[in-house]
């Protein structure tokens, strides 16, 4: 019989993401039942999110009312251009003031908005579901679109030369296209044309040579090259888009919103053939919980970290609840993160000489802001949490006696954390001990085989990832680790953990 008196480890990678469709015996080590503003890390594990700071310092001028949201927000050139009330402006980043560059603009609603160069100048095209579509130069000279056929469009883009309109209120189920290289002309002789399909068009966008439509039930790709070979062919007459504003390329695919969750379009070896798949079943119960009572959607792609976020907005929830869902790819498999504190009203994410810009504007207080700036939400603090699952060691009947935590984990900064011991599934009876810290102060951190105090020396270095030893105490049959903020902190990633215990008697 083995010696139950000795120390046993037990290890796990921080892998996996949140996960809340599995009962606490199928959950893995290494998965979360709670991950809030941290992120799967393409380098491993769970990630603090970094904050958001102000792009522009000034406040983007209102028409009649403060509460009015920035409907737009769009990076061009060396400017950014944001909408409010009746007008459309440009700032310099980092500048403090705006400028209105197309004024008048009645009953605007949601802007979107497609960034082309048809003739050797760049151009941006906006389209506001109410207004004419309104095209800019580089020089940020307006000209609105004269056709009426365009007149109030929702959706936007540039496929095969030509310009694609979609989303009018009183032709919910047709795409007009422009002549070629002429997002203003319309002649029907000269390459201009609709199309039309049997279903409320959601949102487009282009993908793999293709121009997928998504619909309210169905969602259909257009292919050819000009009027006279354009062709549009189901791709599914089952699942629909709930909003084109989560539609985005990731990953080498195309990912929006659907009925039942996030979903994928990917296509096979096969040319032309198309499989859809769910990816979001392990956070299916946040979505259940916020996609129908959103009143607006909005997402952005994170390129250098492979990662998509979504955001549930609801005009009566505070910025400091509203929540949102991290979807990183890493390998062949998804992991999911929840975000609390991100109250978008507009968003856009361009890459601009290999810098990523993840930029929103605000739903409450009329800024555009930066994300992945700061270490926090432009001065609120970032509540970052996450909890591991219950931990029974494969057996929930013997008792666990705790005798230390190992962390491994990678500060960016000097950071404040907290480190809590949980047992017997938060049971109210079971030990609950204080909190213990984690930050570069108060915790010793082993390097090789010597205990040394963690200094701030080693953020210069970059790649360390110590491993800090914590004393623990309690016991119980299950037990959990939960790591919150503390404060005002830099992002750290949590690697993993060695817990040590020794085993009691039996229930």
């Amino acid at each position: 019989m083995a010696d139950e008196s000795q120390v046993t480890p037990s290890a796990f990678n921080c892998e996996g993401g949140l996960v809340t469709n599995k009962s606490s015996f199928m959950l893995l080590p290494g998965e979360a039942i709670e991950l809030k503003n941290f992120e799967p890390d393409i380098e491993g594990g769970y990630r603090r999110i970094s904050g958001f700071t102000k792009y522009v310092t000034g406040i983007v001028p209102f028409t009649s009312s403060e509460a009015e949201k920035v409907l737009m927000v769009a990076t061009f050139g060396s400017k950014v251009l944001a909408a409010r009330g009746t007008s459309i402006y440009s700032a310099t980043p980092g500048g403090s003031s705006w400028t209105s560059i197309d004024s008048g603009r009645t009953g605007a609603g949601k802007y979107r908005f497609e960034r082309f160069n048809f003739d050797g100048t760049d151009k941006i095209i906006v389209v506001d579901g109410t207004n004419a579509p309104t095209i800019f130069n580089s020089s940020l000279s307006a000209t609105d679109a004269s056709d009426s056929s365009v007149a109030g469009s929702r959706f936007v883009v540039s496929f095969k030369n030509h310009m694609f309109y979609a989303g009018k209120s009183t032709t919910k189920q047709e795409i007009v296209f422009s002549q070629p290289f002429d997002e203003d002309a319309f002649s029907s002789g000269s390459g201009a044309g609709s199309i039309k399909v049997d279903d409320e068009i959601t949102g487009i966008k282009v993908f793999r040579d293709e121009l997928f439509i998504f619909c309210a039930t169905r969602i259909f790709k257009l292919g050819g090259s000009s009027s006279s070979n354009f062709a549009v062919a189901d791709v599914t007459r089952d699942i629909g888009c709930i909003n084109g504003d989560t539609i985005q390329e990731f990953a080498g695919d195309l990912i929006f919103l659907g009925p039942d969750g996030l979903r994928t379009i990917a296509g096979t070896a096969r040319i032309g053939d198309v499989e859809l798949g769910t990816i979001s079943q392990a956070v299916q119960t946040i979505f259940n919980a916020n996609a129908a009572s959103a009143s607006d959607f909005d997402s952005v792609v994170i390129t250098d970290k492979t990662q998509y976020r979504i955001f549930f907005t609801k005009a009566n929830t505070s910025e400091t609840i509203s929540k949102g869902i991290i979807c990183v790819l890493k390998g062949a498999k998804y992991e999911f993160s929840e975000i609390q504190g991100i109250k978008p009203a507009s968003t856009d994410s361009f890459v601009q000489d290999g810098n990523v810009l993840v930029l929103h504007g605000s739903y409450q207080n009329g800024f555009v802001y930066r994300q992945e700036q700061g270490n926090t939400f432009d001065g609120t603090v970032i509540l970052g949490r996450y909890r591991s699952p219950d931990l029974t060691f494969n057996d929930p009947g013997i008792r666990k006696h705790m005798q230390r935590v190992i962390i491994n984990y990678k500060p960016e900064s000097t950071i404040d954390a907290d480190l809590f011991i949980r047992y017997d599934y938060d049971d109210v009876d079971a030990a609950r001990p204080a909190a213990y810290p984690l930050d570069s102060q108060d915790v010793a951190a082993i390097y090789g085989g010597s205990a040394s105090k963690y200094g701030t020396t080693i953020y210069d270095n970059g790649a360390s990832q110590p491993l800090v030893r914590q004393a623990v105490e309690g016991s119980g049959f299950a037990v959990a680790l939960k790591v919150e903020d503390g404060g005002v902190t830099a992002p750290y990633s949590l690697k993993g953990f060695q817990l040590e215990y020794q085993l009691g008697a039996r229930r």
